[in-house]
């Protein structure tokens, strides 16, 4: 709770006004849907500050995700609760990933991929065909300033000067990642993009 509320007062400093908290969801880490809410309850009560919070989940795409999606067991993202935050290995994709995006869709859900920038398995067609499936990419701000190493960072540049992405994420497991992030330097050109194409955005999923 402690470290959430230092976050908080960070996210506040910089004059963040709402945040989406999105706490992993997956089979090594299967949180309830109940136990989340639950808990989000608990730092309400106790957050006295002016960022607005909401609750969705990141969820990673594994059989555990198949599962609740059947069973509309969920914690979308979005003021219209219709975006759903996915994630896959960095290393390898589940099968048939577009397949199961798709599924996303036929349910009513708009899919949003988590830092596409950091999968490995992935390069220009595979971006390409998830954009035209209708599939949503989300940018961590991290990867922008190198703290994922330089293949990630000139990737995620890469696909923001293609105009990819359509919202960012700080990708904040503790506050001492976002204090590294305001310290980090990010290319000047990569900094202009995303201020033309995020300027009128105040959230900070």
């Amino acid at each position: 709770m402690d470290e959430s509320l230092e976050a908080l007062r960070l996210y506040e400093e910089c004059g963040v006004e709402s945040v989406w908290l999105t706490p992993h969801v997956m089979e090594d880490i299967p949180n309830t849907t109940a136990r989340l809410r639950e808990r989000f309850a608990e730092l309400r009560t106790v957050y006295q500050g002016t960022v607005k919070l909401h609750l969705a989940a990141e969820n990673m795409l594994d059989t555990l995700f198949e599962e609740r999606l059947e069973a509309d067991d969920l914690l979308p993202i979005g003021e219209k609760g219709d975006c759903l935050l996915v994630e896959t290995s960095c290393f390898n994709p589940p099968m048939g990933l577009l397949s199961l995006l798709k599924r996303i869709l036929s349910k009513g859900y708009y899919p949003l991929l988590a830092h596409p920038e950091r999968y490995q398995y992935m390069d220009g067609p595979d971006y390409r065909a998830l954009k035209e499936a209708g599939i949503a990419f989300q940018l961590n701000l991290p990867s922008l300033a190198g703290m994922y190493g330089r293949a990630v960072q000139k990737k995620a540049a890469s696909l923001l000067k293609a105009g990819m992405y359509d919202l960012t994420g700080s990708d904040l497991h503790a506050a001492s990642v976002f204090t590294a992030l305001l310290r980090a330097r990010i290319d000047s050109r990569s900094r202009d993009r995303l201020w033309v194409h995020f300027r009128a955005c105040p959230d900070a999923p």
